[in-house]
């Protein structure tokens, strides 16, 4: 990967240092969608079921069924089977509750905007082996909108955890919600049917959004 496109990537490190949180924590309906994040997602929910297994059982069997009823086996493996299944749905609410609308639909940007940086990179590999012919321009263009897309994901981030940890806040520093995209349209100059044309037009799409989540995150509540 080219050295600019390195900067550009938003690292899991960064993304928890600006939300908080872990990202692999956040439950977002959009990993369903892909079939790989879907696998990754549901096989760790079944290794954390069991890790936690134990230590659930061990404790109702000790504290709950011992003394109200005796030892009892059946009962024993009855909890085996149920209580994975009952941390697993237990989890999935918590997700649910726990993390806002606002931070999955960021995060949801996130991924698509490393999408982008992606698609430019495999642009690349095949410009290095001599399979196109792309206008470096171009490529230059879809670099700037790149950064300044960065800069309002990074600055939506924070905004977002500032209200999240101030909920009675009235954010007066104003610099949070100025963003990039009269910039970004303003980098939009032609209407080619360009490989690095399609990814402009995504990109400013994905700034779009960005946009719509920082406006929804200004209005009062």
């Amino acid at each position: 990967m080219q050295p600019d496109l390195l900067g550009l990537e938003i690292s899991k490190g960064e993304l928890r240092r600006l939300t908080g949180v872990d990202p692999e924590d956040v439950f977002r309906p959009s990993i369903l969608k892909n079939r790989e994040k879907r696998v990754g997602f549901f096989m760790n929910e079944v290794i954390t079921a069991l890790a936690l297994t134990p230590i659930v059982v061990g404790f109702i069997y000790a504290f709950i069924i011992l003394p109200t009823i005796g030892s009892s086996i059946p009962i024993g493996l009855l909890l085996l089977a149920l209580v994975p299944v009952s941390v697993v749905l237990a989890r999935g609410v918590w997700r649910r509750k726990s993390c806002p609308k606002s931070l999955t639909k960021l995060l949801d940007e996130v991924d698509e905007y490393h999408e982008v940086i992606q698609a430019i990179d495999i642009n690349d590999q095949l410009d290095t082996a001599g399979n196109t012919q792309n206008n470096i321009s171009d490529r230059d263009r879809v670099i700037t909108a790149l950064q300044l897309i960065r800069e309002d994901l990074v600055r939506a981030l924070k905004t977002e955890r500032i209200l999240r940890d101030n909920k009675k806040l009235l954010a007066n520093n104003q610099d949070l919600f100025v963003n990039n995209l009269a910039n970004l349209q303003a980098l939009q100059v032609s209407t080619e049917a360009g490989e690095y044309a399609q990814l402009l037009n995504q990109s400013l799409q994905i700034a779009v959004d960005v946009q719509s989540q920082i406006r929804k995150l200004q209005s009062p509540k």
